[in-house]
């Protein structure tokens, strides 16, 4: 077996441990907008914002136990049966929300269906458990787990919050056009995640590419100021 879990991420950043574990998920390794990881639930259940956000919470749940958990026997765990034990961790938290979920709200259950259970498999949840959680302490593994969750249910509501508005008009269930708007309802369909996706990816690239551009001018500037100063001097 591999020392690295890996799916779909060619190309993607490389993990580290360095900076805020919280921060890190949440923005500058966001799982979806960055990473691009976990997307079969990010295209399946983000045509409202009431599914993107209970599964992004159920999911931030299930990553920030099993991270405290693994991270605590990572040092017991056999390297022959890591992944195995990774995975039957991530299985029982997985269950806990399973049960919750179904005792909180039958539609919303109802609604993400077979997406709760497999937490257990998302490239996310045992990637990171990989690369992060089976390496560092407690605290850091849970913080890990917490910013990646929040990331990820961040980046599913603005998916859903796209969907739902263009494709129902609505958001929340509660209208924000006039009776007069006509539904785009291709965006509640398959097509319409991976349209919302791709704007979504395309407006932050060009937001990094321009950030990058401005601090390469801030340097030359600062660069070309010190040059005249020396030669006055």
């Amino acid at each position: 077996m591999s020392d690295q879990v890996s799916c779909h991420t060619t190309g993607a950043p490389e993990i580290t441990a360095e900076g805020s574990p919280f921060l890190n998920g949440l923005w500058k390794q966001n799982p979806v907008f960055v990473m691009v990881l976990g997307m079969c639930p990010t295209l399946a259940i983000t045509n409202s914002v009431r599914n993107a956000v209970s599964m992004g919470l159920a999911t931030t749940f299930v990553m920030v136990v099993s991270y405290g958990l693994i991270s605590m026997i990572r040092k017991l765990i056999p390297k022959q049966v890591r992944i195995a034990t990774y995975i039957a961790i991530l299985a029982m938290a997985v269950t806990v929300v399973d049960f919750l979920v179904k005792a909180v709200s039958i539609p919303i259950y109802l609604a993400l269906g077979a997406y709760i259970p497999l937490i257990v498999s998302n490239c996310l949840t045992l990637e990171r458990a990989e690369a992060y959680a089976g390496k560092q302490p407690v605290v850091k593994s849970m913080l890990d787990g917490l910013g990646m969750g929040f990331g990820f249910t961040l980046a599913l509501t603005m998916l859903g919050a796209v969907r739902e508005v263009l494709g129902a008009g609505t958001f929340l269930g509660v209208h924000v056009f006039s009776k007069n708007f006509e539904p785009w309802v291709l965006f509640l369909l398959p097509p319409g995640g991976f349209i919302s996706l791709a704007m979504w990816l395309l407006f932050f690239a060009a937001w990094r590419e321009r950030s990058a551009k401005r601090a390469t001018e801030r340097v030359e500037a600062q660069t070309g100021m010190a040059g005249a100063v020396e030669a006055r001097a």
